[in-house]
């Protein structure tokens, strides 16, 4: 049993908005990003749009207060689920699989934490981007402004969208 499924209850697995956490995995993996955005095309990198897109995602749930909780815990049971996955087939044992998945909660929420900031106006956006994703070395200019926008605009597209379409895997169109 996971760590969410014990603190928020056991969810039926067809109960988890499977289609939604594809498509945002999908959106994470668009060979633009690694190209033009330059994102480092390697296991971080690809966690780090991962968990900025569904950061984002969680955000949007959020923001319709506790009638989105279920459905962001069960998202979040999803990031955690593949997360595991991934771990184990790149060989990570079941003794350090869980601490981690542990770090992974922790970067997520620190994520989650900082994009909320900039998108609250608190911290450039592009400050986040370069402290997580590029690991604090500012990529070309170009580059970096191509993810800022794309991400804000996956933002402002997310957010006019009904959170019933959402959760049922209906993704957005940039």
């Amino acid at each position: 049993m996971s760590f969410f499924s014990r603190l928020f209850g056991r969810f039926r697995k067809d109960d988890r908005p499977v289609a939604l956490y594809r498509a945002i995995v999908q959106h994470a993996r668009l060979p633009v990003f690694y190209l033009q955005g330059t994102v480092p095309d390697t296991v971080e990198g690809r966690f780090e749009m991962v968990s900025t897109v569904t950061a984002l995602v969680l955000l949007r749930l959020e923001a319709d207060g506790e009638a989105m909780g279920e459905a962001a815990a069960r998202l979040t049971e999803l990031f955690v689920d593949d997360m595991d996955g991934q771990l184990r087939e790149m060989g990570i044992g079941d003794i350090v699989v869980g601490k981690h998945i542990g770090k992974m909660m922790a970067l997520l929420g620190g994520r989650i934490s900082a994009v909320r900031d900039a998108i609250d106006g608190k911290e450039p956006l592009r400050d986040v981007l370069v402290r997580n994703i590029w690991r604090g070395e500012t990529p070309d200019g170009d580059a970096l402004s191509y993810t800022e926008d794309q991400l804000l605009a996956l933002h402002r597209a997310l957010s006019a969208m009904e959170s019933a379409a959402l959760i049922r895997g209906e993704w957005v169109t940039l």
